[in-house]
């Protein structure tokens, strides 16, 4: 296994996982909706203002999906990541 095939399986359980969570949830589509504003927000907000704490998040399709499906903890991981 490549670390390509690694890369994707873990981003496909990743999303399954959170699919669940979002099943289960009592108000699925308010949750879904919340968690998908406050992650984009929060990397948007990252992105324009992040330069002040040294820490340059890129808006790609990866950063974007990921916020929008994990919300603010994929933010946060991102963070600890560029501090790293």
């Amino acid at each position: 296994m490549t670390s390509e095939n690694i890369f994707a399986a873990i981003c496909i359980l990743t999303v399954l996982i959170m699919v669940i969570y979002y099943i289960k949830r009592e108000r699925k589509l308010l949750s879904l909706l919340f968690g998908a504003v406050t992650g984009t927000a929060a990397l948007i907000l990252l992105n324009k203002y992040g330069v002040f704490i040294g820490i340059d998040v890129p808006l790609n399709i990866f950063n974007v999906s990921g916020s929008a499906v994990l919300g603010v903890p994929f933010v946060i991981c991102l963070v600890i990541l560029q501090r790293i």
